[in-house]
């Protein structure tokens, strides 16, 4: 490009950024599926914590049984929302496995420290603690051939600061993608291990006897949510390794970007967490962080997680 003044003409110096990266500007914020026709919720209250995904839920004792029409909300709320919280539950470990048990069988999970009974996991950071899943955008156990359908999380002790959890919307994701990048990865798949995850903290002594119970799994790059049709990115930086019949660097460059995705501010959400709080997310259409900001304090947090389907 050049400018012609009253002086000499100036041409416009060659300037860049690298490809690949990160972009700012105006993103496409939908929170619902095309199509989707939004309905008042009637049994709960519901009040929106970011654009596309995150909502707190009012007026539900989730240690009470939930009957037909209170769990169907509840699960139309989970779809359009992705992650539900619920403040101050205080909730027993049976009475969390019995409501994430509405949304189906319970997972187990062998290489995470069990609570009060196999299918809960616990978490208690403090000083000297195994770190494990902080300070990473991930979904959980995606290296499973059936990878979770959701989770229950509850915090039990919070610190006095920090440890805040975020969750990213997949589907943001996945809608913001650059065409070009779209042509690619729509009907590819990717492989996904457990093993570049969980040596963050283990060492091999503690991996290896699980190799065989936890092969390489495929999945599409872009999956179709089972319950939505919503189209969502499902790769993560935590066990997905190389993207299949594509060349290794090509694969790793490609990766890295679609990797940053989860990043971006206008898909996320962030709960600033009570003692008795209680989240719930859809684990196919988001990634999580847990933000591990707190030093030596110490964050006590149960998990039970919801078995799902094969990724399609």
């Amino acid at each position: 490009m050049t400018v012609t003044t009253a002086g000499p003409t100036v041409a416009l110096r060659e300037a860049r950024i690298p490809g690949d990266g990160m972009y700012e500007g105006r993103r496409i914020l939908r929170r619902l599926p095309e199509g989707w026709a939004e309905r008042p919720y009637e049994r709960f209250e519901v009040v929106p914590r970011a654009r596309t995904i995150g909502a707190e839920i009012r007026g539900v004792d989730l240690s009470r049984p939930l009957g037909p029409a209170l769990r169907e909300e509840l699960n139309r709320a989970l779809l359009e929302w992705k992650v539900l919280f619920f403040r101050a539950q205080h909730l027993t470990s049976d009475q969390q496995r019995r409501f994430a048990g509405h949304w189906g069988d319970l997972e187990t999970n062998p290489l995470l420290a069990a609570g009060a009974s196999e299918d809960v996991v616990r978490f208690d950071k403090a000083d000297g603690a195994t770190p494990t899943y902080e300070n990473v955008w991930h979904a959980d156990v995606t290296f499973r051939e059936r990878p979770a359908l959701g989770a229950v999380l509850q915090l039990r002790e919070v610190p006095p600061f920090g440890g805040d959890t975020m969750w990213a919307d997949m589907a943001a994701a996945y809608d913001n993608l650059p065409q070009e990048v779209k042509d690619r990865v729509d009907g590819a798949r990717a492989v996904h291990d457990f093993i570049p995850g969980f040596a963050r903290f283990y060492g091999p002594e503690r991996l290896v006897p699980h190799q065989e119970r936890f092969p390489p799994v495929e999945h599409p790059v872009v999956r179709t949510h089972p319950e939505t049709g919503r189209r969502m990115l499902f790769v993560n930086a935590s066990f997905t390794t190389r993207i299949t019949g594509m060349d290794r660097d090509e694969s790793d460059r490609l990766l890295r970007f679609l990797f940053q995705q989860a990043h971006v501010p206008e898909y996320q959400v962030r709960w600033r967490w009570q003692p008795g709080d209680v989240a719930f997310w859809d684990n196919r259409a988001t990634q999580h962080y847990a933000v591990g900001d707190y030093g030596s304090e110490r964050r006590v947090a149960e998990r039970v997680a919801i078995a799902g389907d094969r990724p399609s």
